[in-house]
């Protein structure tokens, strides 16, 4: 693969909420996915109001400063709706009210992904929005099933959120080498 790839944006802050974006989502999701023994959704509660809600809604106004608008929009508005689940979170909403606000939630996130960018950042939301319309049918018909796939979608968005961080960073690869194809091409070596 070459290194030489564009891992999308590269400033500092697109970096730095892709990182609160993975430490929300991995909390989120393996709560909800139970993978960790007496761990819910409930304890990434404090994750979500300071991470993923006061520091990533930060982040969304430092890019804008930057005048990076996709970030900007992207970071503000999550940290908004992650601040807002972290006070709702738990005995606080129904479970209607729970699954209200997963389906507004992922309206957000489909619009944050049809809007483009680098695959990375489309996959993670992508993913993220999967996760929510799992979680809002989940929370609507009372499914844990649902609501554990739900969860691993989450933790799989957090990992592409990490991945497109440290690849920014690291100048690694976020993308594979096109094969060329057609008459006349022949394999080196």
């Amino acid at each position: 693969m070459a290194n030489d790839v564009s891992a999308g944006s590269t400033t500092t802050t697109t970096i730095a909420g892709r990182l609160a974006l993975f430490v929300t989502l991995m909390a989120f999701g393996l709560g909800h996915s139970r993978v960790v023994h007496s761990v819910t959704a409930a304890d990434a509660v404090t994750i979500a109001h300071y991470v993923g809600g006061v520091a990533l809604f930060v982040v969304g106004l430092l890019a804008f400063r930057e005048g990076d608008h996709a970030s900007g929009t992207a970071f503000t508005v999550l940290g908004a709706l992650w601040f807002t689940w972290a006070l709702a979170a738990g005995d606080r909403a129904s479970a209607n009210g729970a699954g209200l606000f997963f389906a507004l939630f992922a309206a957000v996130v489909l619009t944050l992904t049809l809007a483009g960018g680098d695959p990375l950042t489309q996959g993670t939301y992508g993913l993220f929005l999967v996760s929510l319309v799992l979680l809002a049918v989940a929370a609507f018909t009372g499914s844990d099933g649902l609501a554990k796939a739900g969860g691993w979608f989450a933790v799989a968005a957090g990992a592409a959120a990490w991945y497109a961080a440290t690849a920014a960073l690291a100048h690694w690869p976020t993308s594979l080498p096109r094969r060329a194809t057609g008459r006349g091409v022949t394999a080196a070596g």
